[in-house]
C-alpha cells in the first residue's frame, strides 16, 4: 500500500540537494516525488495552501531511497526551482511497495 507525505519547502531558488528521513522508506522503496510552486491560503498563516502552476521550472532529479543511517530509512534528491527570486515549493513524497528484484541490464 502507498503512502504519501507533503512538504512545503520556503524561499528556494537553484538547484538544491534534499534529504527528508521516514520510515517507511528503505533502499528497496520504489519512491516518487512531485514539486510544484505553492500558494498559501488566504489566512498568512494558513499550512493547507494548495500547488500553484506558475511560471517557474519546478522539479526533482536523482531520487535515491536509503536505508537508516542512525535514524530513519529516507530519500535523497535534487529539488530544482528555475526561477528569479526564492519561490515557496509543495514536495510530495510517495512510498510504494519494496522493489521486487534488481537487473543489471548493458
Amino acid at each position: 500500500m502507498s503512502q504519501s507525505i507533503r512538504l512545503i519547502y520556503r524561499n528556494q531558488q537553484g538547484r538544491i540537494p534534499k534529504n527528508f528521513n521516514w520510515d517507511p522508506i528503505t533502499k528497496r522503496s520504489a519512491v516518487v516525488i512531485t514539486a510544484a510552486e505553492w500558494k498559501a491560503g488566504r489566512d498568512p498563516i494558513d499550512a493547507t495552501g494548495r500547488p500553484h502552476v506558475g511560471d517557474a521550472d519546478v522539479y526533482v532529479t536523482n531520487i535515491g531511497p536509503h536505508d537508516p543511517e542512525g535514524a530513519t530509512g529516507g530519500v535523497e534528491f535534487v529539488l530544482h526551482v528555475d526561477w528569479g527570486s526564492p519561490l515557496h515549493i509543495q514536495v510530495t513524497i510517495t512510498v510504494l511497495d519494496p522493489v521486487e528484484d534488481v537487473l543489471v541490464v548493458g
